[in-house]
C-alpha cells in the first residue's frame, strides 16, 4: 500500500523521512520520486513553511533523488531504525496541538465517557439517558450563541451538563498539547497505548500546519489516539489519557495550499477509516469536515495572536466525528484496540495514513528530540 493513490498529480507534497547515515531530510514528492531538497537555507519544515514563496519554491526546488516512493513504503516498516530509510511525521520543531470536541456526535461520547467515569461496562446505559436528553440536537448549534446558551440552561436543568458540552458549544475552543515536536511519529509506524488503558480508540482527524505569523498553509491526516477510560476518568488526565510515547501519528506527507488545493477543500473533506485486527474484527468510520462546529479558521485564531505566539509554528488537529461503539469482546463494551490493529485514515485529497497498534512501552522509544536535531543539522553544515 502507498501512502498515497490518485491524487493531483499537481498536489505540493512535502514531508521528512530518515536517511541511513545522514539523519531527517526534508523531501519533496515529484511524480513517484522522492527529492532531498534540505539546504542551508531550508534545513527543517518549519523554516519551509516560513518561506513568504513557499508555492513557488516548491514549483521550482532542485535537489537529490533518493527514491521512488514505492521504495520508500517499502521500508517504513513499522519501528523502522536509524538503518533504514523511512518516513517521518511531517512537523520537526512546531508544537503539536489539538483542538477536542469540535463535533456533535463525538461531543456525545464525550458526555457519557464522563458519566461513566471511564467505565465501559457502564456506558450503554448512559448513552441511552444523554441521548433522550441530548439526541442530535447539537447539530448546527454555533458555539458560543444566543441558542447555544439556551441549550445549556435545559442541559443543567436536567443535570446532564459536562465540561465536554462547555467545550462544544460553549464560546472557548479546547485547544490542548498533544505532543512534544518531533515526538509525533509517521506512516507506517507503530501507534502506542498506554499499558494501563483497556478502553481506547483511533481519532482520524485533518491535521493543519500553521506558520509563526498564523498564516494556514497546507494540511495533512493525523490519529490523535486516545485513551477514553483514563479521559473519562477525569479531564484532568488529559495528558495522560493524550500524551504517551507514539501516540501522535501524522503523516504521511503535508499538501501546501495552492491554487488548487485550499482551506475550502478541508472544509468540505471526508475523511475515511479502518480498523483491521488480527482477530478478524474490522471497524469502519467515516468524518465528514462539513459537520465540524467550529470553523477551522476560528479554531486556529483561539490558538495564536497576541494572546500566544508560536514563533516555530504549529501543527492543529482539528478533532473528530468519530466516536466507534460497536462491540468487539463483549456485549455493550463497544470498541476497544488489540494490539496488531492496522489503523488506515485516508482522504481523496491527502492520501492515506497507515499505522500498527501496539503499547507505548513497547514502540520505539523517541529519542531524537530538537537538541539532536540542532547537533545533527551542525554536522552537516546546514546551521
Amino acid at each position: 500500500m502507498l501512502p498515497h493513490e490518485n491524487l493531483d498529480s499537481n498536489a505540493l507534497l512535502v514531508g521528512r523521512v530518515w536517511r541511513p547515515d545522514i539523519g531527517p531530510a526534508l523531501v519533496l514528492l515529484r511524480g513517484d520520486r522522492v527529492i532531498d531538497i534540505t539546504s542551508a537555507t531550508t534545513p527543517t519544515m518549519r523554516d519551509l513553511l516560513e518561506r513568504n514563496d513557499l508555492v513557488e519554491f516548491l514549483r521550482n526546488a532542485q535537489g537529490e533523488d533518493i527514491a521512488s516512493l514505492q521504495e520508500l513504503a517499502a521500508s517504513s516498516v513499522a519501528d523502522a531504525g536509524e538503518e533504514q530509510l523511512h518516513l517521518l511525521a511531517p512537523p520537526d520543531l512546531q508544537a503539536v496541538k489539538a483542538s477536542g470536541v469540535t463535533f456533535a456526535a463525538s461531543m456525545v461520547e464525550r458526555v457519557i465517557e464522563e458519566k461513566a467515569a471511564g467505565d465501559a461496562d457502564r456506558a450503554e446505559a448512559i448513552r441511552a439517558r444523554v441521548r433522550e436528553v441530548i439526541g442530535d440536537s447539537l447539530s448546527g448549534i454555533v458555539p458560543g450563541s444566543a441558542e447555544a446558551m439556551k441549550v445549556k440552561d435545559v442541559l443543567i436543568a436536567e443535570g446532564m451538563w459536562s465540561q465536554y458540552l462547555e467545550v462544544g458549544i460553549g464560546p472557548d475552543a479546547e485547544v490542548f498539547t498533544k505532543a512534544q515536536p518531533m515526538a509525533s511519529v509517521g506512516w507506517g509506524a507503530r501507534v502506542g497505548l498506554h499499558p494501563i488503558s483497556t478502553w481506547n480508540n483511533p481519532e482520524p482527524e485533518i491535521v493543519l500546519a500553521i506558520n509563526s505569523r498564523g498564516d494556514i498553509v497546507g494540511a495533512t491526516l493525523g490519529n490523535d489516539v486516545n485513551l477514553r477510560d483514563v479521559e473519562g476518568r477525569s479531564a484532568l488526565l488529559l495528558g495522560k489519557a493524550k500524551d504517551n510515547n507514539a501516540s501522535s501519528a501524522i503523516g504521511p506527507f503535508l499538501r501546501v495550499f495552492d491554487d488548487n488545493f485550499s482551506l475550502d477543500s478541508i472544509r468540505n473533506a471526508e475523511l475515511s477509516m479502518r480498523v483491521t485486527g488480527e482477530d478478524g474484527f474490522m471497524l469502519d468510520g467515516r468524518s465528514s469536515m462539513s459537520k465540524i462546529s467550529r470553523d477551522p479558521a476560528s479554531i486556529v485564531r483561539q490558538t495564536i495572536g497576541a494572546h500566544h505566539q508560536y514563533p516555530d509554528g504549529f501543527f492543529l488537529f482539528l478533532g473528530t466525528m468519530f466516536a466507534p461503539v460497536k462491540d468487539r469482546d463483549a456485549p455493550g463494551q463497544g470498541f476497544t484496540h488489540h494490539r496488531g490493529d492496522i489503523v488506515e485514515i485516508w482522504e481523496r485529497n491527502l492520501g492515506i495514513l497507515v499505522n500498527t497498534v501496539g503499547l507505548s512501552t513497547e514502540c520505539r522509544p523517541w529519542n531524537f528530540g530538537v537538541g539532536a536535531l540542532m547537533h545533527n543539522l551542525a554536522r552537516r553544515g546546514l546551521l
